[in-house]
């Protein structure tokens, strides 16, 4: 398979996880997690992050035994052919089906707060033209597009939090135990695989300047992500309490509707244009791994021209009227279900494998051919 000339540094590479994994704060996620754990839904996220660190821990580990290789290149090496490409084959499945769900609780969102006299359907291929042709570009382009606007982004991610930490009430969230420690741990283990865009985003892991950066960039990238979504879960109980925010879809966007800043009105229309470029950088990156891992599968060296094809499919599927927009929210929490043993066991037999092999101690750090 044939990687992309360019490469990214630390940097672009923080970014990308940021935006990633930082902007399902915006989505439904903060709303499955109140479904079950509801105002102690911040500590299954503190748990799952300190769950997520084991398989993350290994994920690198394994990773730094094979430097230059991606994802699959190392399944194949520890799995061999059919074994490894079978594994590959499960991870594009459940990866372009997130992609899907994903993609169309966004058209969701922009649909039914902002736009709502536009079609769905001309959302949906606005979206993912944009997309499309950041994918197409490349990885190098995708991350210097996300370092540029992830200063701007957080910042105003970080004054939307802060007018709600100011207006919020800080003893709604309280009893901290909520439904009871039982369905904290719960809501955790089902819910894990919030952070597989880890494991996903090895797939570039060649693509990141050395690989020390990809190491220091997946950790600070998890945990800059892991506090904004924590913080968020806390700020929005703070300020619509756990009763009302259980029956809420989109939880960040209500937020951005409900504070105010002075004398200014239609605060939310501040907050849009950040959101949406976030948005599109996010579906870029998946696009772009899901071609990546569909080359890499089925030998496509210039895998870059299955954009476009992806993308239609996607939109195809997304759209389809098959698909009940009322069905999604489970569709997406049992994906969640399903990916968060793969995400937590996944690298667990993949250092396994590594360790009987001997790569550890043999150092074996080998390139691409």
């Amino acid at each position: 398979m044939k990687q992309t000339k360019g490469k990214i540094g630390i940097r672009e590479y923080v970014a990308i996880i940021g935006l990633t994994i930082g902007s399902k704060l915006s989505d439904d996620t903060p709303s499955i997690l109140y479904s079950t754990a509801r105002n102690s839904a911040w500590i299954s996220l503190l748990l799952m992050t300190l769950l997520s660190i084991i398989p993350i821990l290994l994920l690198l580990k394994v990773m730094s035994a094979h430097k230059g290789k991606n994802l699959h290149e190392v399944n194949l090496h520890l799995f061999g052919k059919v074994l490894g490409n079978l594994f590959s084959l499960v991870l594009l499945a459940i990866g372009f089906s997130f992609v899907v769900v994903d993609s169309e609780r966004y058209v969701d969102i922009i649909g039914t707060m902002y736009f709502s006299r536009t079609p769905l359907i001309a959302i949906y291929v606005v979206l993912f033209i944009v997309c499309a042709y950041g994918a197409k570009r490349g990885i190098e382009h995708i991350g210097s597009t996300a370092w540029l606007a992830y200063f701007y982004i957080k910042v105003t991610l970080l004054v939307a939090l802060g007018i709600t930490f100011i207006q919020g009430i800080p003893e709604l969230i309280f009893p901290l135990w909520g439904p009871g420690i039982g369905e904290i741990v719960k809501t955790a283990g089902s819910n894990l695989s919030i952070f597989a865009d880890i494991f996903f985003l090895a797939l570039i892991a060649p693509l990141v300047g050395t690989f020390k950066e990809y190491k220091r960039g997946t950790l600070i990238g998890f945990g800059i992500g892991a506090v904004e979504i924590t913080v968020s879960l806390v700020l929005f109980v703070m300020l619509f309490d756990f009763t009302s925010i259980e029956v809420l879809k989109y939880p960040f966007h209500e937020t951005i509707r409900y504070i105010s800043i002075g004398f200014l009105t239609n605060v939310e229309s501040i907050f849009l244009p950040f959101w949406l470029v976030a948005a599109f950088i996010r579906f870029s990156v998946y696009l772009y791994l899901v071609v990546v891992l569909f080359g890499g599968i089925f030998k496509i060296k210039d895998f870059e021209y299955l954009v476009p094809l992806m993308a239609v499919l996607i939109v195809a599927l997304g759209n389809a009227s098959t698909i009940s927009v009322y069905r999604i929210p489970q569709l997406r929490e049992l994906l969640l279900t399903w990916l968060s043993p793969i995400f937590f066991l996944s690298p667990c037999f993949m250092w396994l494998a590594a360790k009987l092999r001997g790569d550890f101690r043999n150092g074996t750090s080998t390139k691409n051919h």
